[in-house]
This record gives structure tokens, C-alpha cells and sequence, in this order.
């Protein structure tokens, strides 16, 4: 199986064998139909989180139609819905229903928050602030994701057509999830359930554009409705590997 890796900075690439390495962004339609050119499975993970991630992501899924690509698989969001609650959801949503216009065979990743970054929520003085309540989320390891993109790319043709509700296998509050970090790292981690005034003040100190902080504090508001609290078993289903833990994502750290 040739692999045919597309980047932005050729220079940033990861080192994979039998591997050739193209560049193009999501942007340029010219040059990500180029690099598509003779591929028949994409794996297309989600842009970086911007004003203009969504029509860069309906650029590069039109280029992908007119290269030939026959499957794409897409990394999501879990819970990706035209009114979720967190904002960057729905720009998942409405890249999904683009894939499926488009006519390419697709499957959907739909991960959760991921586990491995929880821990870098906390501020300096061990902290983790947000309107999230007693809602809870069920996080999945960055790993398990890998892992179930790696199941899907080896035998693509199996999963076309199919959407993977990628969790892990329990849904804690945040309370819970400073507790865990706390238990592990041997520190003090905290959690306070902010108001909603409170948390676009506390985020004002980074003069971060109005798109960015709603994404911000509805990273916790959607916590808090429960949007993200269901636990899926299609890690295990896919991998036949249990999903991991909050505690073991950080034990393996």
C-alpha cells in the first residue's frame, strides 16, 4: 500500500517509510487536486481551529472529488450537529453533509475530547476553570483514535458509509477529571465551575477574537448540557482493544 503524505511544511513531516510527502493546504484547491491525484483513500484530518476552517475544509473536500478519491475519512467531533452547544461542532457537522454531497464514499470519526490534553487546562495555579458544571464527558485517548483510524485505513472498504462514536470508557465530571490529573501527577489540581460572565472574563487577558472565545467557553457549556456525556463502545468495537482511561492516558504519559 503506497502512502502519500500531504502537508503544509514539507520540513514538519513525519518520518514514515515508503512514504512520499507532497505539500498543499487545505486552501488551495489547485494544488490539493494535484496531490490527490491516483489516491483512493483519504484520510483527512480536521484543520486547525479558525474563522475559515470550514469553507477550507469544503475547498479541499471539492478537491478531493475532482481528483478521483473514491473514500474519504474524516475526523470529526463527537456529537457534531448544526445547533451543538459547543461551537466548533457544528463546523464538523456541516463538513460531514459536504462529504456526503460531494458523492465520495466516506466514514466519520466522531471523537470526544481528547484525555491526553486535559491536563493543560489547568492554569498555573492548578486550576481548571469553565461553566461545566456537574455535566460530564466521556474523554478518549488521542491512541485509541490512532488506533481506530489505523483499523479503518487497513481495510477501508469495510467501513464505508459509517460513522464511529469514538469515546472512552467513562464519563467524569470535571471535578472528577482534576481530581484524576491530581491522583497521578501528585499535585494539586482543582476545578471551578464558572459563570458564563466569568469565564469570557478570565479569557479576556488573551484579546482573542469573539469566535475564538465562544469556542473557548462552549468547550465547557457543552460539558455542562450533557452533549458529550454518552460512552460508545466503537473503540473496542473497531480495535477489539478497550478504550483507555483518563488515568491510563495519564500513567502512559
Amino acid at each position: 500500500m503506497a502512502i502519500r503524505l500531504l502537508v503544509r511544511d514539507i520540513g514538519r513531516a513525519p518520518a514514515i517509510p515508503e512514504s512520499a510527502v507532497e505539500q498543499c493546504s487545505y486552501d488551495d484547491a489547485d494544488a490539493s487536486i494535484r496531490t490527490l491525484r491516483g489516491v483512493d483513500v483519504l484520510f483527512m484530518v480536521s484543520g486547525s481551529e479558525s474563522a475559515t476552517r470550514l469553507d477550507e475544509h469544503r475547498t479541499f473536500v471539492d478537491a478531493a472529488a475532482a481528483a478521483g478519491v473514491r473514500h474519504l475519512v474524516y475526523t470529526s467531533f463527537f456529537g457534531a450537529a448544526p445547533d451543538a452547544t459547543f461551537t466548533l461542532a457544528r463546523d464538523h457537522f456541516h463538513t460531514e453533509q459536504h462529504i456526503v454531497a460531494s458523492g465520495i464514499g466516506h466514514t466519520f470519526l466522531r471523537d470526544n475530547f481528547y484525555a491526553d490534553v486535559m491536563e493543560h487546562f489547568a492554569g498555573e495555579d492548578g486550576v481548571i476553570r469553565g461553566p461545566a458544571g456537574d455535566g460530564r464527558v466521556s474523554l478518549v485517548a488521542r491512541a485509541d483514535v490512532a488506533r481506530v483510524a489505523a483499523t479503518v485505513l487497513n481495510d477501508p472498504a469495510s467501513h464505508v458509509g459509517k460513522a464511529y462514536d469514538l469515546t472512552g470508557p467513562e464519563a467524569l465530571t470535571m471535578a472528577e477529571v482534576a481530581a484524576t490529573i491530581a491522583e497521578v501527577r501528585g499535585r494539586d489540581v482543582t476545578f471551578h465551575n464558572e459563570t458564563l460572565d466569568e469565564a469570557y472574563a478570565s479569557r479576556a487577558q488573551w484579546n482573542a477574537p469573539d469566535w475564538q472565545n465562544d469556542a473557548w467557553v462552549s468547550t465547557y457549556t457543552a460539558i455542562a448540557s450533557g452533549e458529550l456525556s454518552r460512552v460508545s463502545d466503537d473503540v473496542e468495537r473497531v480495535t477489539t482493544r478497550r478504550a483507555m482511561t483518563l488515568s491510563e492516558v495519564l500513567r502512559a504519559g
